[in-house]
């Protein structure tokens, strides 16, 4: 006979995410709102920047217009909570973010609605806005359970959720229609107790001594989400 799993343990209860201010060295957080617009629709659009929406639910859009009237519905969305990824360098919104299908009873969060420009795209800064992201999720909000979902033909997206330190869990097949496309979406977690571990990863990367002058780094979040990896084997 099976036995039932331990019950969840008592920690603090669970905080619903609000539209705050998460800062940090390279980058900072803020929420969404349409005076925004210029700046990420001309970091976001163009022919040649089409295919940055290609798994996302919304966009392109027609006109800078379109996207100030979708970016003031999506500032005051009451199901995900839109943050502006702005660089601290110049303040100029660069991409955004979301926490979305929050669940207080499980005290469980998803990151989502992922939108990084190219100038914002696989940059230390990029890696920031997931590390605030998450140290907000486990730290202030008291999640247990921090989810990174996508579709299983985004190739970028489920490297992306490895090298940040989330654990793959499967795959829901036909689990969605996007944009008249069949979408089967490539589950993944991070868990309270994984997130010391992964903290630390993070803080690594980021620290200036990972860095040469180059702006290039020494040692990837992959490698030191590895290490940690083996250390807790052994």
């Amino acid at each position: 006979m099976s036995q039932l799993p331990p019950p969840a343990p008592l920690s603090a209860p669970f905080v619903a995410p609000t539209r705050t201010r998460l800062s940090g060295r390279l980058t900072t957080l803020v929420p969404l709102a349409p005076e925004h617009a210029e700046d990420l629709y001309e970091a976001t659009h163009g022919q040649e920047r089409e295919a940055l929406w290609r798994y996302l639910f919304i966009g392109p859009f027609p006109d800078l217009a379109a996207f100030r009237a979708a970016l003031a519905e999506m500032a005051e969305s009451a199901a995900m909570v839109y943050f502006a990824a702005l660089a601290n360098e110049n303040g100029r919104a660069l991409g955004f973010q979301a926490y979305l299908n929050i669940e207080p009873a499980n005290r469980a969060i998803e990151v989502g609605g992922v939108l990084y420009s190219p100038a914002l795209q696989r940059s230390a800064a990029a890696t920031e806005a997931q590390y605030l992201f998450a140290a907000h999720a486990f730290e202030t909000l008291g999640c247990r359970r921090y989810v990174w979902k996508c579709d299983n033909a985004n190739e970028k997206s489920k490297a992306a959720a490895l090298r940040l330190g989330f654990s793959p869990e499967g795959l829901f097949r036909q689990h969605m229609i996007v944009k008249g496309r069949n979408r089967d979406t490539a589950w993944f977690s991070m868990l309270d107790s994984e997130w010391p571990a992964r903290k630390a990863a993070f803080e690594a990367f980021l620290d200036p001594g990972n860095f040469d002058a180059s702006g290039r780094q020494k040692t990837p979040l992959s490698a030191l989400n590895g290490q940690a990896r083996a250390a807790n084997r052994g």
